[in-house]
C-alpha cells in the first residue's frame, strides 16, 4: 500500500482543486434534496439531480487532474476528494433506495463494503498510518457506479429512453459493485500486510 504521496504535498486549503471538492460536498445534501422531493408530495426535480450528479463528475475529475498538473496536491485533498466520492454514492443509494429504484439488497452490498473500509481505516489508525490511497480500481468502481446511478435515476419513466438507461444502468451498477468489492478486498490484504510488518518489526 502507497502510504506516501510520491509528489510534492502541500498544506495549502484554499487552493482550486480542494474548492472543486468542497463544491462537490455542498452539493450531496442538495442532490439527496432533489432526488427525495417527489417522495414528500414536490414536484419531480430528476432533471435537476441528474445535473448536480454530472458536476460532481466532471469536478471529481478535474480536481484530481489540476491537483496533479499544478503540484498542488494537499492532505485536505487526499481527505475531501474520496469523501465526496463516498458522501455522493451513499447518498445517491438513500435516494435510489427510497424511490425503490435500486433493490435494497444491492444497497446492502455496497454499503457492507464501505463497513468493511472504515474497520480497516480504523485499524491503520492504531498502527500509526494515514487512510488508504485510492487506488486506480476504487476509482474505475466509483467510476462506473457514478455512471451507473444517473442511468438507473432516468430509467424510472417510460419510453425507449428510459429503457435503454435501464440496460445501461443495470450493465454499469454491476461492473461497479464487483470493481468495488474487488478494491476493498485488495485493501484488506494491504492492511494486513502492514500489520504483519508491524508485528515483525516489534
Amino acid at each position: 500500500m502507497e502510504v506516501q504521496e510520491t509528489r510534492v504535498q502541500t498544506d495549502r486549503v484554499l487552493t482550486i482543486p480542494n474548492m472543486l471538492s468542497m463544491a462537490r460536498l455542498v452539493g450531496v445534501p442538495l442532490f439527496l434534496w432533489l432526488i427525495l422531493r417527489p417522495e414528500f408530495g414536490g414536484p419531480k426535480s430528476d432533471g435537476w439531480a441528474l445535473l448536480v450528479l454530472a458536476f460532481s463528475g466532471v469536478s471529481d475529475y478535474l480536481d484530481g487532474k489540476l491537483a496533479r498538473r499544478w503540484n498542488q496536491i494537499s492532505s485536505l485533498g487526499r481527505l475531501l476528494d474520496p469523501a465526496a466520492d463516498r458522501l455522493y454514492i451513499l447518498s445517491t443509494l438513500v435516494g435510489l433506495t427510497w424511490r425503490e429504484i435500486l433493490p435494497l439488497w444491492l444497497t446492502a452490498v455496497l454499503l457492507a463494503r464501505e463497513l468493511v473500509l472504515l474497520v480497516m481505516v480504523g485499524i491503520l489508525r492504531r498502527h500509526g498510518y494515514p487512510p488508504p490511497q485510492v487506488n486506480f480500481l476504487g476509482k474505475a468502481a466509483t467510476f462506473n457506479l457514478m455512471y451507473a446511478f444517473p442511468l438507473l435515476l432516468l430509467s424510472d419513466g417510460t419510453g425507449w429512453i428510459s429503457s435503454l438507461a435501464a440496460i445501461f444502468g443495470w450493465a454499469f451498477a454491476g461492473w461497479g459493485t464487483t470493481l468495488y468489492w474487488w478494491a476493498g478486498v485488495l485493501y484488506v490484504v494491504q492492511v494486513r500486510r502492514l500489520v504483519r510488518a508491524d508485528a515483525v518489526a516489534d
